[in-house]
């Protein structure tokens, strides 16, 4: 299983540290504009944040992503 998972960027990181670093990164108000959701928005946190993430793929994919490209950019 370590073997399918070696080339997978996303292993061992959670979720909650991939909303934690793109929030120190771009702050709550940029964040928002680069990924649309209302628990960005208003009123935002990270406890909201994920509860929505957990049940909203498409959301989840988009916060993968911009980490992913974040990532990438800052190395």
């Amino acid at each position: 299983m370590a073997e399918e998972q070696k080339n997978n960027p996303l292993h061992g990181v959670t979720l909650q540290m991939m909303v934690e670093y793109l929030v120190d990164v771009y702050g709550w108000e940029h964040l928002s504009h680069k990924i649309n959701i209302n628990s960005f928005k208003n009123n935002p946190s990270i406890k909201s944040s994920l509860t929505f993430l957990r049940r909203t793929p498409w959301a989840r994919e988009k916060v993968e992503q911009l980490y992913l490209q974040t990532k990438r950019r800052m190395s």
